[in-house]
């Protein structure tokens, strides 16, 4: 049954810490917050009181995708407001319960996993090559300097991963889930390395194989077509760059179990991925839907129960949030530029469906529900082979 008109005010009333302008679908307008609207939402038609109860998210994701709602200003200010708000409807999880939740939560097993990835990486590459950097890197960038361009922060950040783990000329890499293989050619090129990534995405697979013909790095750079859970090798050094947001909650022990077992005796692994700072479900249904099956955002006390289990010792930790917030604010800049372009090839709710996800993702890292976190960890006592003080990471 059509939700009442009351119900919607009071929901949305109490869901922004920002003043916001609402209309709704029989034309009717109501400011709700202290001072000059920000925002201003339109609602097209009514909604239902079932949905909107069960997963508001996916709800008003899926409404937003299909021009049910508009937002006038900034949906990133709108999403950021909504999850600072305590008690809004649109982020309070509490009745995700059940069946609901029992869906969302996959067992990613490698069939699974395979079908997931390559649901969200192979939309294939010309699509990212339109919005990324030129070096195809999706995940947080380093801003380690005033007016760094997207591709500049992006080299920073995997030269930073590379020598925080003090790498020597001559030692072997494995990267998980290493996208379209820029930060294997970097170890290669720059640091001796051997490398070898590991995806499960056709498009990337292909991509990085013939780069590394390209750059001359046949010789050092092998890019593997294949689930990690099947290496058999062991690596001095081990990368994994936002990738543990895609095993699930099922297999976060097995991965960093997985990642002892690849590393040998005192070798060193850098895991950087996206962490939960409340106690939430980590999973969105929106985001599960449309963009990451198979995704969980874990608490960061999770990640470091899971790496101590492991029998692997912490070196460093290091939050990225703000700089995650820049790159996908930079992202959605450059996918503007070929939004017209997206709606021709792709259609107009999957080009409003990835502006949502590129502006909410920016707002959650705002609000600071969510952050980016690098783990410098080793197979050995702590900090073995590495310098006394965190200084040698910032040398050039």
């Amino acid at each position: 049954m059509a939700l009442k008109k009351a119900v919607v005010a009071k929901a949305l009333s109490q869901a922004f810490d920002i003043p916001v302008t609402v209309t709704y679908w029989n034309g009717e307008s109501e400011t709700y917050g202290n001072g000059h609207s920000k925002v201003h939402i339109k609602l097209n038609k009514k909604i239902s009181l079932e949905d909107l109860a069960a997963t508001p998210t996916l709800f008003m994701g899926e409404a937003y995708m299909n021009e049910e709602i508009e937002i006038e200003g900034s949906l990133q200010e709108l999403i950021a407001s909504a999850y600072r708000r305590k008690g809004s409807f649109l982020t309070n999880q509490s009745g995700f319960k059940g069946t609901i939740l029992k869906a969302l939560i996959k067992s990613n097993n490698k069939k699974e996993s395979q079908k997931d990835v390559q649901s969200h990486y192979d939309i294939g590459n010309s699509f990212y090559k339109k919005w990324l950097d030129p070096t195809l890197t999706y995940s947080c960038a380093y801003f380690s300097k005033d007016n760094m361009s997207l591709e500049e922060a992006q080299m920073a950040k995997m030269r930073h991963i590379l020598a925080k783990l003090n790498c020597e000329p001559g030692n072997t890499l494995l990267d998980i889930g290493c996208g379209w293989g820029t930060l294997a050619f970097i170890a290669a090129q720059e640091y001796g390395l051997s490398a070898t990534g590991v995806t499960l995405s056709e498009e990337q697979y292909e991509f990085a194989k013939h780069r590394a013909k390209a750059l001359g790095l046949e010789e050092k750079v092998q890019i593997l077509l294949m689930d990690y859970r099947d290496i058999t090798e062991q690596f001095d050094y081990v990368t994994s760059v936002g990738m543990f947001e895609h095993v699930g909650k099922k297999n976060l022990a097995l991965y960093f179990q997985k990642v002892h077992h690849y590393l040998k005796p005192n070798g060193r692994a850098l895991i950087h991925g996206i962490t939960g700072q409340s106690h939430g479900l980590g999973v969105d249904p929106f985001i599960a839907k449309y963009i990451f099956p198979g995704g969980y955002i874990p608490h960061i006390t999770e990640i470091v129960t899971h790496i101590l289990d492991a029998n692997l010792q912490i070196d460093d930790v290091e939050p990225r949030r703000r700089h995650y917030q820049k790159t996908l604010e930079c992202w959605r800049a450059n996918y503007l530029k070929v939004y017209d372009e997206t709606i021709n090839e792709m259609g107009k709710p999957f080009a409003r469906m990835w502006d949502l996800y590129l502006q909410s993702c920016a707002a959650s890292f705002e609000a600071g529900n969510i952050d980016v976190i690098q783990f410098l960890i080793t197979r050995g006592s702590s900090g073995q082979g590495l310098p006394m003080t965190r200084c040698y990471m910032y040398e050039d």
